[in-house]
């Protein structure tokens, strides 16, 4: 790849996860506001790579947004790109954890901030300049943000940046499942490199072998690098004609998963990074994805995600230990 300032540039929302931390002494549930968001949580895992990093997105210019701002750019993330919003407030998304330990998300985006985000204010040098553009779906369920979302994969594609693509689904944020499928299939047609949960990929293609899923979107699209997350049974990854299965690492003080998507994806935007998207043989895909699950792994054992990412020494002495 051509020498660039950043190695990821990544467009998005930056939101307040509020996490359940515990009960007050009346029995009422207690939040703890973390700073989240699933593009910001990939560059701050990238940055803990040894990656250098820009944001583009908007928050609201008030205490939540200034704590997110503060937050980001302590992880070294360049907040250049970052637009505050002195009308539309910071968005706000409240976690619940399920039984089987799935989430379920109440959002307060009616609008939000990073909603607001318009064409003209994106930092187009910030996407020249990177390897790899990253974005996700959140961009694309309404207008301004929509319009900004294609205008920065416009810059991306005429300047030969690498495009990655985390759909994300969240259901309640699109005003139809119409318009959703429609916006994330758009999304499909602008990646190199995509990461999908294995909710999404049976939501999208209506199979539920997850081979098929991916062979009906491969037959629509031209991804070279697929990876598919399946929770606690580890991920899957299809290049070329090579489809590589690694189990995942579970663990017994695992808290809530939030942030393990997207620490995962991370990981492997930095394999593209240093194999090339064109360089991965069987065994660096392997390699690749076993760094990716076990980075994950990690996060599941701490609450929030954008701060608490783990340093590549801590994933390597992880895996030792486990044999992996």
């Amino acid at each position: 790849m051509t020498e660039k300032k950043y190695d990821v540039t990544a467009l998005g929302e930056l939101l307040i996860d509020f996490i359940g931390a515990g009960d007050s002494e009346f029995g009422n549930p207690l939040y703890e506001a973390n700073p989240g968001g699933a593009p910001c949580n990939v560059l701050a895992m990238l940055q803990k790579l040894g990656r250098k990093t820009a944001f583009i997105g908007k928050v609201g210019n008030d205490g939540f947004g200034r704590q997110l701002k503060d937050a980001v750019d302590s992880c070294g993330v360049d907040l250049s790109g970052l637009v505050m919003d002195d009308e539309v407030h910071t968005t706000l998304a409240f976690v619940h954890k399920l039984p089987d330990g799935d989430r379920d998300f109440s959002f307060y985006r009616g609008p939000g901030a990073d909603m607001m985000l318009k064409a003209e204010e994106v930092n187009e040098d910030l996407i020249k300049n990177a390897r790899v553009f990253h974005f996700g779906s959140l961009g694309l369920t309404d207008e301004p943000v929509r319009s900004a979302t294609h205008k920065a994969l416009q810059i991306a594609e005429e300047n030969g940046v690498l495009r990655s693509y985390d759909p994300n689904l969240r259901p309640p944020l699109w005003s139809s499942d119409e318009l959703a499928r429609e916006q994330i299939l758009w999304g499909m047609a602008h990646c190199d490199i995509l990461k999908i949960a294995d909710n999404e990929i049976r939501w999208l293609s209506g199979k539920e072998d997850f081979d098929e899923g991916i062979a009906w979107l491969r037959e629509q699209f031209d991804i070279k690098l697929i990876c598919l997350t399946l929770g606690p049974d580890g991920s899957r990854a299809y290049y070329w004609d090579d489809r590589i299965e690694v189990p995942g690492f579970l663990q017994e003080n695992t808290i809530e998963t939030t942030g393990a998507g997207d620490t995962f994806c991370a990981c492997m935007i930095n394999a593209v990074l240093e194999n090339g998207i064109d360089g991965f043989t069987p065994a660096k895909l392997k390699e690749a994805v076993t760094f990716a699950n076990a980075a994950a792994s990690i996060i599941t054992t701490r609450k929030g995600a954008l701060k608490a990412m783990p340093e590549k020494q801590e994933v390597i002495d992880f895996l030792n230990r486990t044999g992996a």
